[in-house]
């Protein structure tokens, strides 16, 4: 956070630390939204969130995985923050812990550090394809509940199929939860995601309208529950946070535009194909990125401190992107994270300083 603290006060700074589309969402998302407005609709929603769009949701999960999910599964969210803030204080009172792989999104292990709760965490790498194995997770004891993200955050790798099922699989032999954080499914580009949902109606999903959506700043986003947990959940947002904010999520009923998601989907593909493609000749690239909007770069020929090259390319270039070590401490001071967020002629700037400011330290 501290890079992009500094690179928002500089004003000709290339900004590829950023997580966040910079497309904007449908124009029927904001029409909905001023709609809204309009019909001033500021009342609460119930606490699971309109019904409207608790139905588009389970009926994208019917189109699109062939999963029936009922709307009563279904819990709107101020985002996937407060999704993972319902979730984890569920199931962290068990005196079990979290398994989160390292590296991986550093929100979920400061959620649980929040509630009093030390995860468990383990090393993804090259040579298990930065999947989480069963091999490495069966004989871990005191767990409670794992997260698996695919695509993933920092890496944008798309957990094999398999792999997915057989870690399922595993969380129900061992009797522990498994939560999957599809954030940024939609955004996959050379092969197709599954819904951990399609292999078992006991996972916890949770997704956001945020990143494939372009919504970020609407702050909307669903958890998928087993039926005992619902009332619980239902309970907990009552209390936190009432409901989710009601003109976006009359706008998020709008957001299952197929023909604009398809432009979205493909601007970050060739985002994806130009960035990687020019990373892979300079740096070294463990994984090519399957989704999300990330790439995951070793910088060790030129650096043994992420952090520290992060804010030299940003004093001296310009240039922002996220240093490994935000995302835990498997040899992540050798990595750092590339967010293809601007658009091309931008990207095409930053790689430009990136060059220059390389060739510096050969």
């Amino acid at each position: 956070m501290d890079i992009l603290a500094r690179a928002r006060t500089m004003p000709d700074a290339v900004h590829m630390e950023v997580g966040e589309p910079d497309l904007p969402p449908s124009e029927g998302v904001m029409e909905a939204y001023a709609r809204a407005i309009r019909d001033r609709k500021f009342h609460y929603t119930p606490a699971k969130g309109l019904i409207e769009l608790r139905e588009r949701i389970a009926g994208h999960y019917h189109m699109k995985y062939g999963v029936g999910v009922s709307p009563e599964r279904i819990i709107i969210t101020p985002g996937t923050s407060g999704a993972f803030m319902v979730v984890f204080s569920m199931l962290t009172d068990t005196e079990k812990r979290l398994l989160l792989s390292d590296p991986s999104y550093p929100c979920y292990k400061n959620f649980a550090y929040f509630l009093k709760t030390e995860p468990l965490f383990v090393p993804v790498h090259k040579d298990t394809q930065y999947e989480m194995t069963p091999e490495a997770v069966r004989p871990l004891d005191d767990v409670g509940a794992m997260v698996l993200s695919s695509p993933a955050n920092p890496i944008g790798n798309l957990y094999r199929e398999q792999s997915v099922q057989d870690l399922v699989s595993l969380s129900e032999e061992k009797g522990f939860r498994f939560i999957s954080d599809e954030i940024y499914h939609g955004l996959v580009y050379d092969c197709e995601e599954h819904t951990a949902l399609e292999y078992s109606d006991r996972v916890i999903v949770i997704n956001s309208f945020s990143k494939y959506y372009c919504m970020p700043g609407f702050r909307v986003g669903w958890m998928i529950l087993p039926e005992e947990l619902v009332r619980r959940a239902e309970i907990i947002v009552q209390n936190i946070f009432i409901a989710a904010n009601t003109p976006a999520q009359y706008a998020a009923v709008e957001a299952f535009d197929a023909k604009y998601l398809d432009q979205v989907r493909e601007t970050f593909k060739l985002r994806r194909d130009y960035l990687y493609g020019e990373l892979k000749d300079i740096l070294t690239i463990d994984a090519v990125p399957d989704g999300a909007f990330y790439v995951w770069a070793d910088i060790s020929r030129y650096s043994q401190d992420s952090m520290e090259f992060c804010r030299q390319l940003l004093e001296q270039k310009a240039v922002a992107v996220t240093p490994g070590i935000d995302f835990g401490n498997n040899r992540t001071n050798h990595y750092v994270r590339f967010a293809y967020t601007q658009d091309m002629s931008r990207l095409k700037t930053g790689l430009e300083r990136l060059k220059e400011f390389l060739e510096g330290k050969a």
